[in-house]
């Protein structure tokens, strides 16, 4: 599994910073606190044993000849059978481990404070006895311990605030990487323009140069292919005119009456061959725009086009028996103009290609806000949810029949949406059947006029 930069880069950071103030917090311990509690422990150790220099036996039980004179110390001592001997009784008995042993240092709780005991074992004729010595834990200690806990807490809201620094450095330095991801997934793959190396830092500058040699091998061979299509596609047009010709010729024969069916039937083969042609020609020229730092745009009334590519099939929509109309309002855009009217074309086809006798098809060209919209709502068989974004690709054909054509309307609107950054919105017709095409045009394309 492929692990992110930045969790990388965190963990590499964060770990030495916290051993590092862990390091920092067993430094101030040794520094300020041990110290402390060693002198301490000196002094006890020495009270302890002058204690158990004044033990004495006698009648079998053992006795203290003389307490101490220093009355910051307490003191308890107890004989084999753990009896207190003199001293006071509340201080706890400690016994040593077996791994331990004597001497032992500890630190008990009395009167609700802490004192530090230092417990020896004494040899007597009575058999063995505990001398426990304990202090109060001085000013001194506590300020230290006082001193050593707010130094701790100190170094760990250092060390999260420092964490959460460099949790938003690391974010804001590999910040470029981001954009530079998303300049690429925000491109179509037909947009093959290089990258701009002059934006991003040094260290990715490689990264980005390699990125732009790979764009231009990829565009270099894509524009030889773009060429050779277009130029295939203009040889066979001349062809292609004069077979439709002839065969119109033909079809007008009076000799050719006993074959007119075989006749309709190839020119309907020449006409959907010279539509193949037409839309070959129109994917090279969007697949060359989109190379481009820009199509050639110029102002369009998308309204006017509108109407003027409808007239175009109305004699196609009144043979079919498909009632072909448009609600167009004037909507100026700076775009191309043989490229919107590839798009206007290529919608208005499919949606009369689809849409059965006694159909409806309406183009409608609006606003939305600041933005132009433009619609194209058929009463015909539909696109299924499933394959709404499926048919936006080249060469894909509904597996549902009837399915005419190559697939390629809807790819070419796709590019053409996509070349000009606009959304493109496959839905459900006005009616409840059939589909609506709906592009919504930036606002910044449109003129106010």
């Amino acid at each position: 599994m492929n692990a992110s930069v930045t969790r990388r880069l965190l963990l590499w950071l964060a770990v030495p910073l916290t051993l590092l103030a862990l390091l920092g917090g067993l430094v101030n311990y040794f520094i300020d606190v041990a110290p402390m509690l060693r002198n301490s422990d000196v002094r006890l150790s020495a009270s302890a044993r002058a204690l158990a220099g004044q033990l004495r036996v006698a009648d079998g039980q053992v006795t203290l000849l003389a307490a101490p004179t220093d009355a910051s110390l307490r003191f308890v001592i107890r004989d084999a059978l753990h009896r207190v001997v003199a001293g006071d009784a509340r201080l706890p008995e400690l016994t040593a481990t077996s791994a331990g042993g004597y001497p032992l240092h500890a630190t008990v709780h009395l009167d609700q404070r802490d004192m530090r005991s230092f417990t020896i074992r004494a040899r007597t004729d009575a058999g063995p006895a505990t001398v426990t010595v304990a202090e109060w834990l001085g000013t001194s200690e506590a300020q230290a311990r006082f001193g050593f806990l707010s130094k701790l807490l100190l170094d760990v809201v250092q060390l999260i605030i420092t964490l959460g620094l460099v949790w938003f450095g690391v974010r804001l330095g590999l910040q470029p990487l981001k954009d530079l991801r998303a300049a690429l997934a925000d491109r179509s793959p037909q947009d093959l323009r290089p990258l701009v190396e002059t934006a991003v830092p040094q260290e990715i500058l490689p990264l980005t140069a390699a990125l732009n040699r790979l764009l231009a091998t990829v565009r270099t061979t894509l524009q030889t292919q773009q060429q050779f299509m277009a130029n295939t596609a203009h040889q066979l047009r001349t062809p292609i005119a004069g077979l439709s010709a002839q065969l119109d010729v033909l079809a007008h024969d009076p000799a050719a009456e006993p074959i007119r069916t075989r006749v309709s039937s190839l020119q309907e083969g020449i006409r959907q061959l010279a539509h193949t042609t037409q839309q070959l020609l129109t994917l090279a020229r969007a697949d060359a725009a989109a190379q481009r730092v820009g199509p050639k745009n110029s102002l369009v009334d998308l309204g006017k086009m509108c109407t003027e590519v409808v007239a175009r099939f109305v004699d196609r929509a009144v043979q079919a028996g498909i009632d072909l109309g448009v609600e167009a309002r004037p909507a100026a855009l700076r775009v191309d103009p043989a490229l919107m009217e590839d798009l206007l074309g290529n919608l208005v086809d499919n949606a009369l290609k689809y849409t059965p006798a006694g159909g409806i098809v309406t183009v409608n060209v609006g606003l939305d806000g600041a933005k132009v919209v433009l619609e194209v709502d058929d009463s015909g068989r539909g696109i299924p949810e499933a394959e709404r974004l499926r048919v936006r690709q080249r060469f894909y054909r509904s597996p549902e029949p009837p399915s005419h054509g190559t697939g390629l309307g809807l790819a070419i609107v796709d590019e053409i949406v996509r070349l000009y950054g606009a959304t493109l919105h496959i839905g459900a017709g006005s009616s409840g059947q059939g589909t609506k095409v709906r592009i919504l045009f930036p606002a910044g394309l449109r003129v106010e006029t």
